[in-house]
């Protein structure tokens, strides 16, 4: 795993624009643009950014974004993660989805014109195992075109089980990079392992799997050092797993339990400048924007960057077909359905992407 170097410090506290402009006009990207991108003199390039990342979006994705849906299986967890809905102490009404249920919401879920599910858990694997997992993606697959998890990190032969039954993709965010915060929020449960989890991608692309989604939590440690060390893993998984498409979510802490205090607040123009930065670094690689995000915010990052979109989500189990009392993860934000979405996305010019690649045609897509 890459680290940041006292040189990529160094260029991480460029207060001087100058530099940042050079970074920008250069053609292919390095660690050390990457970090001009995030610093302190970066903040009044934004505009120039935007402008140079537009152009780089265009250039690699054309006008498409692709749609996908969240699908709960369990709001069990294990885990005492202090900043999240599910954590083991919260008060909330669980359940665990059966095989039945996940197909009655994915024929619901395709019902809208979804054919990219995400499937979704807390980390709880007495309920959400490989094998329940496996038997669900094999039932999906027959609604969907791709079908990815996030659930608790697994073991690369568990993942070669996944990819067999036809599991096309995995997300799995670090949540902070910062190892003294790491430690503190997740003193107990699966994620107690920092190392565990930070080499999770990489039994994914070592087992196959063909997308693989990282990301940090935006508001738990502070966002330049937070995004180049999200920027170099990005970097390191693309060049080690090059059969694999390797994408980006920007989840951010908004709307957290009573008893947490977001100590680094990400607001909406800090999200923007971390956005282009990663557009303009890796100009190929995915990026997923959730419903975390206001309906007027998404709208205006659909042209800087954004590949993926979240829409007409549900982020507890049994969401789309079920009991509406039970917990959520988060609260939705852009409450949209799908197909107000794809209005709003060709009310731009910009083409909705239902279906991820078809699968008579093997593995492709927009990202």
């Amino acid at each position: 795993m890459p680290v940041i170097s006292d040189k990529l410090e160094e260029l991480l506290a460029n207060e001087a624009p100058g530099p940042v402009r050079g970074a920008i006009a250069r053609g292919r990207k390095s660690s050390a643009d990457l970090a001009l991108l995030l610093s302190p003199g970066a903040d009044s390039c934004l505009e120039e950014m935007a402008v140079a990342a537009r152009a780089a979006s265009l250039r690699n994705f054309g006008k498409t974004i692709g749609l996908y849906m969240p699908l709960y299986l369990s709001n069990h967890c294990s885990g005492s993660c202090p900043y999240c809905g599910f954590r083991a102490d919260a008060k909330i009404r669980r359940a665990s989805l059966s095989l039945e249920e996940i197909v009655e919401e994915c024929r619901v879920i395709a019902s809208r014109g979804m054919r990219h599910v995400l499937l979704v858990s807390g980390d709880v694997k007495r309920d959400v195992d490989v094998d329940y997992l496996a038997q669900a993606i094999t039932r999906l697959k027959t609604f969907m075109s791709h079908v990815s998890i996030e659930v608790a990190a697994l073991h690369e032969n568990d993942y070669l089980k996944l990819a067999l039954a036809g599991l096309d993709g995995v997300t799995l965010y670090q949540e902070t990079y910062d190892r003294g915060i790491y430690t503190q929020l997740h003193d107990g449960g699966p994620k107690k392992d920092f190392e565990h989890r930070l080499h999770t991608l990489d039994r994914a692309g070592a087992a196959g799997i063909h997308t693989l989604t990282l990301g940090a939590l935006w508001g738990l440690a502070p966002w330049r050092q937070e995004a180049l060390m999200l920027g170099l893993h990005a970097f390191d998984l693309q060049k080690r797993w090059w059969r694999s498409r390797i994408q980006l979510g920007m989840p951010r802490l908004k709307h957290v339990p009573d008893d947490f205090v977001i100590t680094n607040p990400v607001d909406d123009r800090t999200l923007t400048h971390i956005i282009v930065a990663m557009r303009l670094f890796i100009e190929e690689m995915g990026l997923a924007l959730s419903t975390r995000e206001s309906p007027e915010l998404r709208d205006a990052l659909i042209p800087l960057g954004v590949t993926q979109m979240s829409a007409g989500s549900s982020t507890r189990p049994g969401g789309y077909s079920g009991d509406d009392s039970l917990g959520d993860q988060f609260e939705v934000v852009d409450q949209r359905s799908p197909a107000q979405v794809a209005r709003a996305l060709q009310d731009r010019g910009y083409d909705p992407v239902w279906k991820d690649w078809d699968m008579g045609f093997g593995h492709g897509g927009t990202g």
